[in-house]
This record gives structure tokens, sequence and C-alpha cells, in this order.
């Protein structure tokens, strides 16, 4: 076969063709619930007090803006590849239509690790938030069906973990329309108690609290801009819907581009009222944004904001657990991973076997499994993928059999993919080295998985002559 096998690269033409029995529902307004779904979740009522108090002082508000300048450069370079190539798949599939086979299955291993990794980590808070929100009520669940198998603290399986994910299958597995409907909705329940925090809070701000505004200087803002730029993480799963949305050479840009600019104006707003309202020595807490409603005695709304807390986690893993099925069904299309996950149900346009299977893997992980010390690893599969993407973009442009793009185009090419790329790299380097050692055992798994099987059921095998 030769090491020019593993860089053959799909057809673009095969890939719509496969991906044409989707169901093409979604609208921009859709792609960006999805977006903000994914991308604000629980983080937002705590980063920006424990961030001010540990890095950036008031000064959080600028943390915010660079981070959001950091990963605009890579949500352009995804929005120019799924405005040229509308497909399921996102980093996947572009990597192994620009780059080759070898290197699109090594961003998908990239991505599966991301997604289920943070679903799983997010149904398991999602369980702890829960309880928390009924003992409010004075309700309880038994300790045994609260907490991953642990015999030893008496906890055998999260309960709420898992029914959250089962829930969500349910209602992706009746078809996109009437799951963005729900999602949708509770989006914008989440997205109003936010902005409820926001108008709250303004009469309680104490302009002397904003004094001094970089109390760690210049060096704290950036360092706060570095452990912040992961609450803009989840950006990228719009593109993997690209194959169902109507009109994606407009939507898909504004889809991703819009999530960003949204995230970004909702994190500086709350970044700004909650420096206001309490000095920023006073934030490094668990709950900063209920605790400063305590201190202004507006206990009422810390029960809401806990709502907004569990609002923000069901989004997240609606919009995760829809583009972890769809990157697995891309997979499978390509015969990478078992062809069978790559169908297409017909009567309601979802790949309903790719969707069963992550459903299990990510609820037994979620349920069962302590999750907390693997999280980094959702961070390093993430800029794995957007590096490939931002240098994807120079290789894109060059490719001539693909369709010619009348669609966005990454502005001050090609200065910008490549500052996006170097960008990526740098927030890889900043990630501890267990995180360094652990991705590489995961992408030495892939490797092992996709020279014993994937090379050898890939459907390019079937277009190489006999």
């Amino acid at each position: 076969m030769g090491i020019s096998r593993i860089f053959r690269r799909e057809r673009l033409d095969n890939y719509l063709k496969s991906d044409q029995h989707f169901a093409k529902t979604m609208s921009a307004k859709d792609l960006m619930s999805l977006g903000i779904g994914a991308v604000i979740g629980t983080g937002i009522f705590i980063l920006p007090g424990t961030i001010a108090a540990q890095y950036s002082g008031p000064g959080i508000v600028l943390s915010f803006l660079l981070a959001a300048i950091v990963c605009s450069t890579a949500a352009m370079c995804y929005a120019e590849f799924a405005s040229v190539l509308p497909v399921a798949g996102s980093a996947y599939s572009y990597g192994n239509l620009v780059f080759g086979e070898i290197i699109g299955w090594v961003l998908g291993w990239a991505l599966i690790l991301e997604y289920v990794l943070a679903v799983a980590a997010v149904a398991n808070s999602f369980g702890a938030y829960f309880n928390a929100f009924l003992a409010g009520f004075h309700l309880s669940l038994p300790t045994a069906v609260t907490g991953p198998y642990d015999p030893a603290h008496g906890t055998y399986g999260n309960v709420v973990a898992i029914l959250v994910v089962l829930l969500i299958s349910w209602l992706l597995n009746r078809g996109m329309r009437e799951s963005m409907r729900i999602n949708n909705a509770i989006v914008i329940v989440k997205i109003a108690i936010i902005i409820l925090f926001v108008l709250v809070g303004m009469f309680y701000i104490k302009p002397a609290n904003w004094h001094p505004f970089a109390p760690f200087g210049s060096k704290g803002i950036l360092r706060g801009a570095s452990t912040v730029f992961f609450a803009y993480l989840g950006f990228d799963v719009v593109s993997a819907s690209a194959a169902e949305v109507k009109n994606p050479k407009k939507n898909m840009p504004i889809g991703i581009i819009g999530t960003l600019i949204v995230a970004s104006v909702l994190y500086m707003l709350v970044a700004v009222v909650l420096t206001g309202m309490v000095h920023y020595t006073k934030l490094n807490v668990a709950d900063p944004v209920a605790f400063a409603l305590t201190l202004v005695h507006q206990n009422w709304t810390s029960g809401i904001i806990s709502l907004g807390a569990l609002a923000g986690m069901f989004t997240m893993m609606v919009t995760m657990i829809y583009s972890s099925s769809r990157l697995i069904y891309s997979i499978g299309r390509d015969g990478l991973l078992p062809k069978f996950l790559g169908k297409i149900d017909e009567s309601s346009g979802t790949p309903k076997n790719s969707l069963a299977v992550i459903t299990v893997v990510i609820a037994l992980l979620g349920g069962f499994v302590p999750l907390a010390q693997l999280t980094n690893l959702v961070n390093i599969g993430t800029l794995v993928a957007f590096l490939f993407v931002s240098f994807g973009i120079i290789r894109l442009r060059h490719i001539k059999e693909l369709p010619e793009n009348s669609g966005f185009k990454v502005p001050w090419y090609p200065v910008l993919p490549i500052v996006s790329g170097l960008l990526c790299f740098g927030m890889m380097l900043q990630l501890p080295a267990e995180t360094w050692i652990a991705s590489s055992i995961w992408f030495a798994l892939g490797l092992v998985i996709y020279f014993t099987y994937g090379l050898r059921h890939s459907r390019l095998n079937d277009e190489m002559p006999k």
C-alpha cells in the first residue's frame, strides 16, 4: 500500500452523496442556539469570579476579550471550511478531504476524546447540581445513586446523569426539528437568567470595586485570558451539523461566528457586573455569582442561578451528544469504524445507530466513572482540531478539485490562519505534562485501531485499482 495510501483523500462528491439523506431543517438561529448551548454552561457563573480573584482582578473583562479574539481566529477558519464543505463530521471530514485519511482519522479520534469526555463530565456535574437543587426543597435521592461507582463512599452510580443522557438521546432520536425546538427554548431560558443577573446586579455596583483595575498587571490579564480561553470551546461543534443546514454557505458562518459574539458579550457583561458588586479579592469561592447575590440580600435569585446552571448543562449535553453522533456517523460512513455506524434512518433522517452507541458510552462514563481528573484531555482534543483546521485553510485554497468558495472567506489570508494555528499550538504548550502523557496514550491507541481495522475497511479501498 505504501505511505501514499494513508494520505489518500476522499472525494467531496462521495461525502455529499452519503450525507444527502439527512433532513435539512436547521436555520442560522438553530445553529446559534446549538453553539451557545455548547459554549455557555456553568462556567459563566464561576469563571468570572474565580479568575478575577486569582489572576486578573476587574481586568477579567479584558481577559475574556483577548480569549475571544484568539478563538475568533479559529472560528473564522471553521466558518470557511463549513462554507466550502457542507458535510457532517466537522474537523474529521475537513482533515480527510484536504490532508488525507490518516490526518482525518487523528482529528476524528481527537474529537471523540473531546466530545465524549466533555459530555460525560457534564452529565456527572448535572447529577450533583440536580441533587443540590432538590435539597433546596428539602428533598434528596438515596446516597447510593448520587455519584460514580465508589463503594468506599457509599455510591454505586449517578442515576440522574444516566437518565439525563438517555432523555437527550431520546429527544435527538425523534428528529432535529423537534429537538431544536426544545433546545432553543432552554437556551432562551438560560440567556434570560444570565440577563436577569446582569439587570439585578447592576443596581448594586460600586465603582470603587473596580479599583485597582489590573492588580496583577498585564501578566495577570494574559494569564487570565489563557485560562478562560477554554470557556469558549464548543463553537466548533456547530460545523458538525453542516449536512442538515438550509443554505449552509450563508447560515454556517453566521452560526459559528454569531455564537462566539453572543458568548463573548454575555461573559463580559457578567464579569463587569460581578466585579462591580463584590471586590475581586472576595470572589475566590465555588459559586461567586450566587455569593454576590447573597451579599446584597438577593437570596431569591440564587435558586434561579441554580436553574440557569442546570439549563446550561442540559443544552451543552444536547449539542455535544448531537455532534458526537454525527462524528461517529462520519467515521463509520468512511469505513474507519464499523459501517453500521454510518447508516442514516430514512424515516427520521438521523444516524440512529451512531446515536445509540454514543449514548451507551456516555451514560456509562457519566454514571459510573469519576471524570474530574480527565477533563484536561478535552482541551487537548479541541486544540489539535483547531490547529489542523487553521493551517488547513492554506491547503484548502490550493486544492483545485474542490468547489470555488462563494461563501465566507477568512480575512487577511494567509496571515490570520497561520496566527490562529500558532496561537492554538501555544495554548497546547500551556497544558500540564500529565495531559500530554494521557493524550499520547489515547492517540497511540487510535493509531493501532486505524492500522489494524480502519485501513483495511476504509471505503477508499473500493476506489483503488485492483
